[in-house]
């Protein structure tokens, strides 16, 4: 998320939304067993308390001084927006980052519905901390229809039973890479098996692509008090979430090695997201992240979200800021 006003760098670091490990473990058994946990954390803060109709209060993953990390508003955004809608499905979502969010503070959204059609819904939704605003999104629900298909084909890349989740690659590293996120080792709500294993050589090469296998690890597919329709619209959550997952810094690949990884400060600037398709629950999907330019402390930055056979299920694209610091 943005940062638009100076922050204490003896409290606060400008690349973090939690705090760094101050190593790399040695080994990933507890992290792993964090994952877990975060993944049910994740699941409990989209379940939004309902303060009146169109206004709801979300609570955060972690608190502590440091900024929000964007996916979780992002999700909990569309979970507001959901909440308002009903027999039909997010198919597009346009957002900016105004504020960096305060991790110790909980968040308010606030639902404009701003139409409800035939075929489309429209909803409107701002994030607020302290009485301001922090996020806006805009959203669009369509009902469910056939029409004509067509899509392009998904990257040649090894399944994920052929790669080692990131947290054993990263356990396995002797020494912190200065190119490496300092949140490389720590356990998100999402299994992550990079098809380029972090720290290797192939990883440090110069290029534009960076496609990572991803998969939600707890199954939402059994829930008992869901129907379809529900699971469906937490899966578009969750997918709103990770979508958010490294993809600022997938712009700092084409210059691995020119600066370290602290001198740089990263944050989103806005973010749209388009799902096209009924998303699968609790399969492995290829997050394929590439960049396609960088120019006035700006980076742009794509990515395709894949199921296990080849389809193409949703696309994002999102500006952030990449800039340098002494």
């Amino acid at each position: 998320m943005r940062e638009d006003k100076p922050i204490d760098k003896a409290t606060i670091s400008h690349d973090l939304t939690e705090p760094a490990a101050e190593s790399y473990p040695a080994d990933a058994t507890a992290e792993k067993a964090k994952q877990r946990s975060r993944a049910t954390r994740l699941l409990e803060i989209l379940d939004l308390e309902r303060i009146e109709e169109n206004l709801y209060r979300g609570h955060n993953e972690v608190s502590g001084r440091f900024r929000l990390f964007g996916g979780q508003v992002l999700a909990q955004a569309l979970r507001a927006a959901s909440n308002t809608v009903e027999d039909r499905h997010v198919h597009s979502l346009h957002a900016y980052f105004m504020r960096a969010g305060d991790a110790e503070l909980p968040v308010l959204y606030e639902v404009d519905r701003i139409r409800d059609g035939r075929s489309f819904t429209t909803r409107r939704i701002v994030a607020i901390q302290d009485g301001r605003a922090i996020f806006s999104m805009s959203a669009s629900f369509q009902v469910d229809e056939s029409g004509f298909e067509h899509t392009h084909s998904m990257p040649n890349v090894p399944p994920p039973e052929e790669l080692e989740d990131d947290l054993d690659v990263v356990a396995s590293l002797r020494e912190r890479h200065p190119d490496l996120s300092p949140m490389a080792g720590r356990a998100r709500p999402f299994e992550m098996r990079s098809v380029f294993p972090l720290g290797s050589t192939a990883w440090q090469q110069h290029r534009f692509w960076n496609p990572v296998w991803i998969r939600f690890p707890l199954d939402i597919s059994r829930s008992a008090d869901a129907d379809d329709h529900q699971r469906q619209m937490l899966a578009r959550c969750l997918l709103a979430y990770s979508s958010d997952m490294g993809l600022v810094s997938t712009a700092l690949l084409p210059h691995g090695g020119e600066v370290p990884r602290q001198s740089v400060q990263m944050a989103s600037l806005d973010h749209a997201l388009w799902v096209h398709r009924q998303l699968p629950l609790n399969e492995w999907l290829l997050f394929h992240k590439h960049t396609s330019t960088a120019d006035g402390a700006r980076a742009l930055t794509h990515a395709d979200f894949f199921s296990r056979d080849g389809v193409l299920l949703a696309s994002v694209t999102q500006e952030g800021l990449l800039r340098t610091i002494s």
